[in-house]
């Protein structure tokens, strides 16, 4: 019988989605579950997109679209970028792609070759390691723990530039931590990444407008821009406009590499819908008073889960201020038993959490960091609460 392909001995499925999957069948066979598990916003975006897709839909030319993308979908793109402090790009700067994640993955099959490295730090979204696996790449880990916020320091990132990876792949604002370079830690990064120019950078940054605190969004090529010539900028619809489904993503850096997008998109996806680009155009060209309104309401969801966190004796959780995701680490809870069953690891409490408690959450493993778990906080208010009294009390009878 006909194999598969060697490189499918290297996927792996979603450990993110694994965790919703069975919090889904508890649910369907009755359980009050809450989830804490998968990364979605969980508002629509306004009325103005919707009109927008059915104005799209009644004036449908069925026809084949651009690879690279529309031009009014590039031109929203670029004003988006423009806001963000990011100028001087123009469309033969940018692509579009099936969501951020398929330009994360068209963009290491644009960028590494089998055996090339790419470069990122830990805690990092799963994918990253997937996708490395599937193109063959080798990877290598910069250590952010808790105690240094989950963020790298100049220092690490110079002595791991040193060892010259093809790419380095940074995120800001963070999933899984939720943290938040400021402008003082974007400008020493950027330093350092000047010293070394023989590395791609890839600024995975679809969480740049949910920014608390009034920190801001920075960005490497903003204070220093000449690594625009080697800095690809990654965004996305789906968390800022709460459009997960309609999978837009969109890309800006250098011709060559948009064009390397572009061709790639002419082999897999030709080009997105029709709709989708109408809808996506009126999500950024349009009011900007749903997504503003989102984020200060995840700030204040932020606050009422650090506060669960603190009053958790032995659990450290650094501030987020960025994303919708707290990440405290838990290690105080291995080693102790929940109705007789040990919790080990990282796994074991999220496996007891989910079969006594009834809440879903994903162990920090799945992020290379395996003395945390995520919480991902964007439900309503009620289960949000709920869910974190639940979890207090899981903690509370741990013996």
């Amino acid at each position: 019988m006909p194999q598969l392909s060697h490189r499918m001995g290297h996927a792996k499925p979603s450990a993110i989605m694994a965790v919703a999957e069975k919090a889904k069948a508890l649910k369907a066979q009755g359980r009050d579950i809450i989830s804490f598990s998968i990364g979605v916003p969980n508002f629509l975006p306004g009325e103005h997109v919707y009109t927008a897709a059915r104005e799209a839909l009644a004036k449908d030319s069925g026809q084949y679209g651009s690879n690279r993308g529309a031009d009014a979908l590039l031109d929203a793109f670029i004003a988006h970028m423009g806001r963000l402090g990011l100028t001087g790009y123009t469309r033969k700067h940018c692509a579009t792609g099936v969501g951020a994640k398929h330009l994360l993955y068209n963009l290491a099959e644009a960028l590494l070759d089998p055996g090339d490295t790419i470069a990122f730090a830990t805690p990092y979204w799963t994918t990253y390691v997937d996708i490395a696996d599937i193109v063959g790449a080798k990877t290598l880990l910069l250590p952010a723990p808790a105690s240094q916020d989950y963020k790298i320091t100049p220092a690490q990132l110079d002595a791991a530039l040193a060892q010259k990876p093809k790419v380095y792949l940074f995120n800001n604002p963070s999933n899984p931590t939720g943290m938040v370079y400021t402008k003082e830690e974007i400008a020493a990064l950027a330093d350092v990444f000047a010293k070394h120019p023989d590395t791609w950078i890839i600024s995975d940054d679809i969480y740049n407008t949910l920014v608390f605190d009034g920190l801001g969004y920075h960005n490497i090529v903003i204070v220093r821009p000449e690594l625009r010539e080697r800095t690809v900028f990654v965004d996305s619809l789906s968390k800022t406009y709460g459009m997960p489904g309609w999978r837009v993503g969109l890309m800006a850096g250098p011709e060559s590499v948009a064009q390397a997008i572009t061709t790639l998109n002419s082999n897999h996806i030709t080009n997105l819908p029709e709709v989708v680009v109408a809808a996506a155009v009126a999500a950024l060209a349009g009011p900007q008073d749903v997504p503003q309104q989102k984020c200060r309401e995840f700030e204040a969801k932020r606050d009422v889960v650090l506060a669960a966190m603190a009053a958790i004796p032995g659990v450290k959780c650094p501030r987020p201020q960025g994303a919708f995701y707290v990440f405290p680490d838990i290690s105080c809870a291995f080693g102790k038993s929940h109705g007789g069953k040990l919790v080990a690891n990282d796994v074991d409490f999220c496996n007891l959490l989910l079969e006594v408690e009834g809440v879903a959450c994903v162990p920090g493993s799945a992020f290379g960091e395996p003395s945390a778990l995520r919480i991902s906080y964007t439900c309503p208010d009620a289960p949000l609460k709920e869910g974190l009294r639940r979890i207090q009390a899981f903690f509370a009878a741990l013996a």
